[in-house]
C-alpha cells in the first residue's frame, strides 16, 4: 500500500470516494458535498472518474462514448490508465497539502462494472489498479443505493445514455450485486484497497441524502467534519474544470 504520511500535510488529507450504480444520483451528491465542505471553510479537491486530468478526459471521451466498441480487457485498463494519471497529477498533490479529496467513484466501480459486469478477473483487476494508484485506497467510500428498479427509471428519464448506461438489464443486474457484496464485511476485509465502505440510502429528498453523506463523514473524521463553518474555503479551478 501507497504510504499515507507521505501524501498527507500537517492537517491530513483525505480521501472519500462516492460510487453506486446508475441513476442512484452518486453525481448529485457529490456535487452538493463539494459545494457543503467549500462553504465550511475546507479545502475542496472535487474530482470525477474517468477523468480529472487532461489525459483523463481525453479517455472519458472514448470510454463513455457509445460508438467506441472496446474490448472488455481494453475498458479496464483505460479506467486504470485515466486512474493512474489522476493519482500521480491531482490526488497525491492534494492529500500531501491536507486537502479533503472527493471523487465520483473509484476502484469500487472498477470490481463491480469491469469485474462482476464484465466477467473480469478481480485479481487481475486487483493487480493493474495497484500498479495504476501505487497502492493508494480511499479513506471511506459512501456507496449510494436505491432499489434497481427506481434507479433505472431514473437513468431512462434523464436521456443521454452513456455506453455503460446503455448496458441490459442483465449487466446492470450484475453491477448492483457487486455493490451489495461490498458492503459484507468480509468482502471488505478480502479488499482494503477500496478503503471502508459505508451504505447511504439514496431515497427521498436530496438534501436528505446530502445530511446522511454529510454525517457519515462527522462519523469518520469527528474533529474536522462535526466543527462550525469557517471562514473561507478554497477549491483549484483546474481541477473543477476537470471535474
Amino acid at each position: 500500500m501507497a504510504d499515507r504520511s507521505a501524501m498527507s500535510g500537517a492537517t491530513g488529507g483525505c480521501f472519500v470516494v462516492l460510487e453506486g450504480g446508475e441513476g442512484v444520483g452518486k453525481t448529485t451528491q457529490w456535487r452538493r458535498l463539494a459545494d457543503r465542505l467549500l462553504a465550511a471553510g475546507h479545502d475542496v479537491v472535487a474530482l470525477r472518474e474517468p477523468g480529472g486530468t487532461p489525459t483523463g478526459d481525453a479517455l472519458r471521451a472514448v470510454l463513455l462514448d457509445p460508438a467506441s466498441a472496446l474490448a472488455a480487457q481494453t475498458e479496464a485498463l483505460l479506467f486504470a490508465a485515466s486512474r493512474a494519471q489522476l493519482v500521480r497529477d491531482v490526488i497525491a498533490p492534494a492529500m500531501h497539502r491536507g486537502a479533503v479529496v472527493l471523487v465520483d467513484r473509484f476502484l469500487l466501480s472498477t470490481y463491480a462494472y469491469q469485474g462482476r459486469g464484465r466477467g473480469l478477473s478481480l485479481t487481475a483487476l486487483r493487480e493493474v489498479n495497484a500498479f495504476a494508484t501505487g497502492g493508494l485506497a480511499p479513506d471511506l467510500t459512501l456507496l449510494l443505493s436505491l432499489p434497481l428498479d427506481e434507479s433505472m427509471a431514473r437513468m431512462h428519464a434523464r436521456g443521454g445514455a452513456d455506453r455503460m448506461e446503455r448496458e441490459d438489464a442483465a449487466f446492470h443486474q450484475r453491477v448492483r450485486a457487486a455493490f451489495d457484496e461490498a458492503l459484507q464485511p468480509a468482502w471488505q476485509a478480502e479488499h482494503p484497497e477500496t478503503g471502508p465502505v459505508v451504505a447511504v440510502d439514496a431515497g427521498g429528498d436530496v438534501e436528505v441524502v446530502t445530511m446522511r453523506c454529510l454525517a457519515a463523514l462527522a462519523a469518520t473524521w469527528p474533529d474536522r467534519f462535526s466543527e462550525g463553518p469557517k471562514e473561507e474555503g478554497r477549491m483549484s479551478a483546474i481541477e473543477v474544470t476537470h471535474g
